[in-house]
Order: C-alpha cells, then structure tokens, then sequence
C-alpha cells in the first residue's frame, strides 16, 4: 500500500489491517518539499504494524512541474479554480507503477491508496476513472494478471468526506498527531494551516467534531 505519512494515507493503512491484510507500505522520496511527511510515513507505519515499510527514491523534483516539488513556485494559500500548481504530474499513476512491481514481486493481489475524490484538491488522478483505468492496466501489465492472478485497486477513501475519513479511522485507533498533511510543513512537521491541504484537514476535524491534533506552526 502507497503510504504518503498523511491523513488520508494513515487512514487506509488502519482500513486495511483490519480487513485482515498483512500491509507492506511504500513511500517516495520524490523531491517534495514536505519532507517531514517521511518521517511521518515511519512513524505512521510502525504505529499501525505495517509488516514492512520501505522509502524509495524517485526523483520527481528534477522534472519540476508542480508547486510540491519546484520551490520556485509558491504554494498556493487561497483557493483558486482549475487544477492547481500543488499538483504533479503523473504522480499517483507513477507510484501505483512501483507499489503495483513490488506487490508482483510478493506474490500480493491488493493495492490500497488514499485518493478521495470528494473533499480533494481536484487533482485528475484521485478520481475514480483513474482507479479503474489503473486496476485494468494493472491485469494487462503484469505477469500476475496474464497468468490469472488478478491485481486489483483498492481505494476505500475515493466517495468519503473528510469527515467519514476521520470518524473511520479514530473508530480504528489512527493517531492523526502522527500525520503530517500540510503542503509546505516546517522541518519539525509543523503545518502552516494557510495551504489547501491544511484547509480541508481542519475543516474536516471541524466537522467530525473531533479535536485536531495537527501541530501548527
């Protein structure tokens, strides 16, 4: 499962474990500017018995592109229309390509991620098209899939609410202290609560009525 060290990600990690999974969690070093979110990754990782947690590098930031990883562009702290710069491209399909090589080489048929398409930035790759589009390429791609054993794409997050992600996983014991969500944290984790992200983790703790642990700086 692709495990990013936020919210949404430390969520399906909890779902997934408790549908009975023994959970191999995967996370990139990409070039983001949110590095803290690795550190998070481990923590989050270790806190929910992941049987393995492995940070691979993938250097996305020399491509530029995106606000996330081009510290020449500003993080966006105002809602804007369109897609915005925070998005990189190709990301979620370039990380379900790894997360889908390992998974062959482990001889698993499940892969879990954290899109939402409901309370989201818009991005294109978080929507469910996308997943589907995925899990078809995945049976086409894969020795696994030619051979019968089918892979799918598991993306119990995609038509929740923040809120409904929130709920489930304090229900499933998810310390959300841990999480690190902020496009633009500091070196300690701390979130700036201005970005996008910020926006939709606070109102989405708001509207849970549940106290949010996020660190602000």
């Amino acid at each position: 499962m692709l495990l990013s060290g936020g919210l949404d990600s430390a969520t399906v990690l909890a779902i997934a474990r408790e549908r009975g999974h023994r959970c191999h969690a995967l996370s990139f070093d990409y070039g983001q500017r949110h590095q803290s979110e690795l550190a998070a990754a481990r923590q989050v990782a270790a806190a929910l018995g992941a049987i393995e947690h492995r940070v691979l590098p993938l250097p996305l930031g020399g491509l530029g592109g995106s606000a996330l990883t081009d510290a020449r562009i500003a993080v966006p702290e105002q809602p804007a229309a369109g897609i915005p710069v925070t998005y990189v491209p190709a990301r979620n399909t370039v990380f379900l390509a790894g997360a889908l090589a390992w998974a062959e080489i482990l001889g698993a048929q499940a892969l879990f991620i954290g899109v939402n398409a409901v309370d989201y930035s818009g991005y294109p790759d978080c929507r469910p098209e996308f997943i589907a589009a995925f899990e078809r390429l995945a049976n086409l791609a894969t020795r696994a899939g030619v051979e019968g054993r089918a892979l799918r794409v598991h993306a119990p997050l995609l038509h929740w609410s923040k809120a409904e992600i929130i709920r489930q996983g304090t229900a499933l014991g998810v310390d959300y202290a841990l999480t690190v969500s902020c496009y633009q944290p500091d070196d300690g984790g701390r979130a700036c609560g201005r970005c996008d992200s910020c926006r939709l983790r606070r109102a989405g703790f708001a509207a849970a009525g549940v106290a949010d642990p996020t660190r602000y700086r």
